[in-house]
């Protein structure tokens, strides 16, 4: 059973209305006159961060990629908790949550702790208040909106594979990447839909478009990328980058700068063009877990 199919499943238990059918990152709980966001990440050794990373790292990532989808909700943090495997820099792991902490002005409010591995995996769970309701989830895109990312993408593929070869080139966005709260926050009362783009552009507009009951035409040459022209596909699919991707009515003035990459159509044969060309899940859009 592949990460999709095992997801599929979980749908016939997620049946409380803050869950959103797990078709978004983050659950929305209305309590009292508030209205919480909930995500829980992974991130296991192997797979989200190579062997022998620097633990002060790995925390940093743990925090901002799970800060990073309460960003696509107009969120702003309150807290978080922690799941930590004991194991070798524990003390590096340490002074790296401290500093992520306290960049974002986040308070780790908790959680729990375990021996195992290797490999081993940590998990966080970030809690925060939205901003603006409604709440921006991956379903609101409606034919004649514009597609848009916050930034370029690609960054984090060219890092990992400086880490890889120890090339010695800038690592940086791989390692360490950010969260984008004010955009998220400033974005929130202007867009249709809106998610981080964590599994590869493709793939995730895919799922925006699968969820929205609309097919997005994108162009890949209006997408900003951070790599030589000669890797602009791979950009397109190799995820890790945590820019936003979102949709908004064409007209809107929108409050932070972005980058136009396309536009949403009645939904089609496929949920994704790619330069006209009708693109699935199954064309190896970006990354998924086996």
């Amino acid at each position: 059973m592949n990460e999709t199919a095992f997801i599929e499943r979980l749908r016939a238990l997620a049946t409380h209305p803050a869950a959103r059918g797990l078709a978004d990152d983050c659950a929305v709980l209305e309590l009292g006159g508030e209205t919480l966001i909930l995500t829980h990440d992974l991130m296991a050794e192997g797979i989200h961060f190579v062997p022998g990373a620097d633990m002060a790292d790995v925390a940093w990532k743990l925090v901002a990629t799970n800060l990073s989808d309460l960003a696509a909700k107009g969120a702003e943090p309150l807290g978080v908790l922690l799941g930590f495997m004991l194991g070798p820099d524990e003390a590096h792991f340490l002074e790296g949550l401290e500093e992520v902490l306290g960049h974002y002005g986040v308070p780790l409010l908790g959680g729990d702790t375990s021996s195992g591995g290797p490999p081993r995996s940590f998990g966080l769970t970030a809690i925060g208040r939205a901003t603006h309701t409604p709440v921006p989830g991956r379903s609101g895109a409606v034919p004649g909106d514009a597609v848009y990312v916050t930034g370029p993408l690609g960054a984090a593929m060219t890092g990992y594979e400086a880490l890889r070869d120890s090339s010695g080139e800038d690592s940086t966005h791989y390692r360490r990447p950010l969260a984008r709260l004010p955009e998220g926050q400033a974005l929130a009362p202007h867009v249709s839909a809106m998610m981080d783009i964590s599994d590869g552009l493709l793939l995730d507009a895919a799922r925006m478009a699968r969820a929205s009951g609309v097919t997005m035409a994108l162009e890949a040459a209006a997408v900003p990328i951070a790599t030589a022209e000669a890797r602009r596909q791979d950009a397109l699919r190799w995820g890790d980058d945590y820019e936003l991707l979102f949709t908004a009515p064409a007209d809107s003035a929108l409050p932070v700068r972005t980058h136009r990459i396309g536009l949403v159509e009645r939904a089609g044969s496929a949920p994704l063009l790619l330069d006209g060309v009708p693109l699935g899940e199954a064309d190896r859009l970006g990354y998924e877990h086996r």
